[in-house]
């Protein structure tokens, strides 16, 4: 198989509609918007004009804040691991750092780090090196016989050991 040889199935995609391209395509002279009225001229946004009155979305207050610099972590649970682990798609015996987590297919990109809940059983006795975890989580990986070690301290409740 070739590039040149590759194609969609047919009826998979569908050309797009050219508007004002002449009577015999359909849409041709008004472009399907029908004669006159404001619907049919150009720079008309009817769903946002109250007639004058200051529209609701401007009436509305706003409110809350976005942090430009926000860290946004990969999120991965305790039950989720053994499951992996079960499934002998990471290796217990052997530290489990965020490249084995990738790897395995248990997280897809790193993000800003992998951060670690206690949602799920867990019974494997493991060595995790991560950038965050909950307190509940670094307790059970404790219970389980195991460790779970926090690089860099995340601005949440990460660093509690």
């Amino acid at each position: 198989m070739k590039l040149n040889e590759l194609h969609d199935n047919p009826g998979a995609t569908k050309s797009r509609k050219r508007i004002g391209r002449g009577p015999g395509s359909g849409t041709g002279k008004t472009g399907g918007r029908g004669i006159k009225g404001q619907k049919s001229r150009s720079g008309v946004a009817i769903k946002g004009y109250e007639g004058g009155q200051m529209p609701l979305y401007q009436r509305l207050p706003k409110r809350g804040f976005n942090k430009p610099n926000r860290k946004k972590f990969a999120v991965v649970n305790l039950g989720l691991l053994q499951k992996f682990i079960d499934e002998k798609k990471i290796d217990a015996k052997k530290a489990i750092t965020e490249d084995v987590l990738v790897d395995s297919g248990l997280v897809r990109r790193k993000l800003d780090g992998v951060r670690i809940l206690s949602k799920g059983e867990f019974k494997a006795k493991v060595d995790l090196t991560v950038t965050g975890a909950s307190k509940s989580a670094v307790e059970a990986v404790a219970k389980a016989g195991g460790s779970l070690t926090v690089t860099t301290p995340a601005a949440t409740d990460a660093a509690a050991e």
